[in-house]
């Protein structure tokens, strides 16, 4: 197993406890604007101090801070809002199309159809489906929108990180030129939580800060981070696999640990 392997594997598995984290303590209960605003104001603490802010192609910069609006900042908006209407194993569900539009963008921007890549990507959405999927009824729709737009964004935001890494070179270390995809972040999450955001309901517990803190410093600063370094170190359809490997994972971890099974027959 590669490096790259290594790094996505490791980030799924933090990305499977997450996806509880945030369902079982944070929704219903924590403004989800403020919830992820604090997520990237504490990933940004860690990096924006270590990257080189001299020397560094403009257009890269540009291109970090959309990628990181993208990734981050449309996406875990989306995700948050759709913890108010879906159960955690609802939102695992519909999450399993993210591989079809990881593919389709890398073909995209290759300019090029690459049949084995997109069976790939159509094969893990399939196993997904078998593991999450057993005749879904109700008006989902709302949320089912929300996350598609949450796949989209975050497959658009890796894609296209990896292509941008290979157009612009450097010795430098991933990490000295990552801060920009925070602050991208933060251009779309701080004016949302200003708009939108309930400041009557702010975290009171002090489980609550923990989870925070973990979805910060973890899942949202070395996550992200390890995450697109490793989609830069494998190609399209790994890539593409490798996105729905927190389904099976999350569920069994909500399963287990705090006993939630969502009975999709009624």
């Amino acid at each position: 197993m590669g490096a790259g392997m290594g790094y996505l594997l490791f980030v799924t598995l933090i990305q499977a406890f997450s996806f509880s984290l945030i369902g079982v303590y944070l929704a219903g209960h924590v403004d989800s604007y403020f919830a992820v605003l604090v997520r990237v104001v504490l990933a940004g603490l860690v990096f924006i101090p270590l990257t080189r802010w001299r020397q560094v192609e403009p257009r890269f910069m540009r291109s970090m801070l959309l990628i990181g609006a993208l990734q981050f900042g449309v996406t875990y908006v989306c995700l948050y809002l759709s913890f108010r209407v879906l159960t955690v194993p609802e939102v695992l569900l519909f999450t399993i199309l993210t591989p079809l539009h990881v593919t389709l963008i890398e073909d995209a921007l290759n300019r090029r159809f690459n049949p084995w890549a997109l069976l790939a990507a159509v094969v893990a959405v399939l196993g997904a489906g078998v593991i999450r999927y057993d005749g879904l009824d109700g008006d989902f729709l709302g949320g089912f929108l929300l996350l598609q737009l949450a796949n989209f964004t975050y497959a658009a935001g890796q894609v296209l990180y990896k292509h941008l890494v290979a157009r612009y070179p450097s010795d430098l270390p991933h990490y000295r030129r990552f801060g920009y995809f925070y602050l991208g972040a933060l251009a779309v999450v701080l004016p949302a939580f200003l708009i939108f955001g309930n400041p009557q309901h702010l975290p009171e517990a002090s489980t609550q800060w923990i989870v925070l803190l973990f979805l910060g410093l973890c899942s949202t600063a070395l996550g992200m981070y390890w995450w697109n370094k490793g989609a830069c170190m494998v190609n399209g359809g790994t890539l593409a696999v490798m996105n729905n490997l927190h389904v099976p994972l999350g569920l069994l971890i909500n399963l287990l640990i705090w006993n939630q099974h969502e009975d999709f027959t009624h």
